[in-house]
């Protein structure tokens, strides 16, 4: 039986243990970014809720960093790091980023996440595998650590697996995301 790891909303997780599964609920605008590496197991789990720790008035995310782009995903990087991950090895995977609130496109946090993202993984020279982004609705996601499958549940639709892609960059829209950010 897998040992399951719950994500909360802007929280992290990285383990090493193969008979893990990380596990986040609830992903509206927010995005998770999971990350798998194929030789040592390492998995990471990352569900973000603002682009940029710039709005933390009282400390600029120090205090809770996984609520941020921009702080939350170089701390699951270096997390994954120390548990022997290698970058060159590592899958990405990403999903969320919907606009589940009907703001007429006010915010659009849903889409600011996912730019913001997209540019912090791109600066870092990570390639994304394949991506689950956008719509309307929330969604729940699990990475099994042992073998690296990313399940992803939408709301009102059966659970269906993120497939990785032979081509990284052009993995855009994989499960049936509306890709309308790319």
């Amino acid at each position: 039986m897998a040992n399951s790891l719950v994500v909360g909303v802007g929280d992290c997780k990285v383990t090493g243990d193969p008979l893990a599964e990380l596990v986040t609920y609830a992903l509206g605008s927010c995005i998770a970014v999971a990350i798998w590496d194929p030789v040592t197991r390492v998995s990471g789990l990352l569900h973000f809720m603002l682009p940029d720790s710039g709005v933390d008035r009282n400390g600029s995310g120090k205090e809770h960093p996984f609520r941020y782009a921009d702080t939350g995903t170089p701390l699951l990087f270096r997390g994954a790091y120390q548990q022997g991950a290698e970058k060159r090895r590592l899958v990405v995977r990403l999903a969320g980023g919907a606009a589940v609130v009907n703001d007429n496109g006010v915010f659009n946090i849903g889409k600011r996440n996912y730019a913001a993202l997209r540019r912090i993984l791109w600066k870092a020279g990570v390639m994304v595998h394949a991506e689950d982004v956008g719509g309307s609705v929330s969604r729940t996601v699990r990475l099994e650590a042992g073998s690296g499958r990313m399940i992803i549940r939408a709301s009102g639709e059966p659970e269906r697996e993120l497939r990785v892609v032979s081509q990284p960059e052009r993995a855009s829209c994989v499960g049936g995301g509306l890709c309308q950010y790319a």
